[in-house]
């Protein structure tokens, strides 16, 4: 296969092809080093064409809280009250850097999500 920078959908799925046929391929080997300049061409393409930004940081709150079980009430033992709480979930109030860091800290959110 001929290595060049992928700069169409079919370059794009060539790609993947020849990834997947060389997946299993030991590291340090002809084979090894081709799939490791391959992942590199496919990740730039996709974060050239498919680029995800973080979710919105109330979205990721309200998903963390989802997937936790939360209640609006552990949230507000973090950032400083019920009604500080309440104002975060429906926008009314900014997060603060300390409450960015203590959700993180606590819940584990990514700090991407949070600073978005």
């Amino acid at each position: 296969m001929n290595i060049k920078p992928i700069k169409t959908k079919k370059d794009y799925e060539a790609a993947l092809k020849k990834i997947e046929m060389l997946f299993d391929s030991k590291p340090n080997t002809t084979n090894g080093d081709l799939l490791e300049v391959l992942v590199t061409l496919v990740e730039a393409y996709e974060k050239k064409n498919f680029n995800i930004l973080p979710p919105d940081p109330i979205e990721a709150i309200k998903f963390r809280m989802e997937q936790l079980g939360l209640k609006q009430s552990d949230i507000a033992k973090v950032v400083g009250g019920k009604n500080r709480a309440s104002e975060i979930l429906n926008r009314k109030r900014e997060l603060t850097v300390q409450m960015m860091r203590d959700l993180h800290i606590k819940f584990n959110i990514p700090a991407e999500s949070l600073l978005s």
